[in-house]
């Protein structure tokens, strides 16, 4: 950790800045199986809320490992450093003011309340998408599933990685084949907005 740093404060603050928005800024932490349609999901409620008129961002796990966590692998050691680094980047876009937006598989309940605990009461939502693993296998955009079964990826979330799924999130949506991206990602703004959180 660094030493002989003070934390300086500025005038214009998370405060100011979200009045200016008209918003409550908080992060929409979307969690769930490689394939379970967290990426999907999220995109499509981001366009939502951007319609309402919401400032928004949206951090993306395959996107953020090109850039921001290109140099982690997926030990369990570098799954934890990725979620971190990610909480941190997301605190600072509620400090903007934003709503953010995050989709990872986010495997340990550990890190995902490291994001929490980082931020103020309500400004952390937890939104489990909860897509059955032989769904996920079944969909395998990436072709992912198929290289773990072969043994050609390590460390797979699912397969030969844990993953612990949210006890208690503010929000659960189970998506699977019974409706279209567009109706679930529907469904979950409505879910958002009925509890208040968007």
């Amino acid at each position: 950790m660094s030493t002989n740093i003070v934390w300086h404060k500025h005038e214009v603050n998370k405060q100011t800045r979200a009045e200016r928005l008209g918003q409550q800024p908080r992060v929409l932490w979307l969690t769930g199986l490689s394939g379970s349609g967290k990426s999907t999901l999220a995109n499509l409620l981001e366009k939502k809320l951007h319609e309402q008129k919401r400032h928004t961002y949206l951090l993306d796990g395959d996107n953020i490992r090109h850039g921001l966590c290109g140099d982690l692998g997926f030990s369990d050691k570098d799954r934890v450093e990725n979620i971190r680094r990610i909480s941190e980047v997301a605190k600072l876009f509620v400090d903007s003011g934003c709503i953010v937006l995050t989709a990872f598989i986010s495997p340990f309940q550990a890190d995902r309340n490291f994001c929490r605990n980082l931020l103020q009461d309500g400004e952390f939502v937890e939104v489990y998408i909860d897509t059955p693993l032989e769904v996920c296998e079944q969909r395998d955009p990436k072709g992912l599933y198929k290289k773990a079964r072969n043994g050609e990826i390590k460390h797979f979330t699912g397969i030969d990685s844990t993953y612990e799924a949210p006890a208690e999130p503010e929000v659960r949506l189970v998506y699977d084949e019974q409706e279209t991206a567009e109706q679930s990602a529907e469904r979950l703004f409505n879910l958002l907005v009925e509890k208040g959180l968007v």
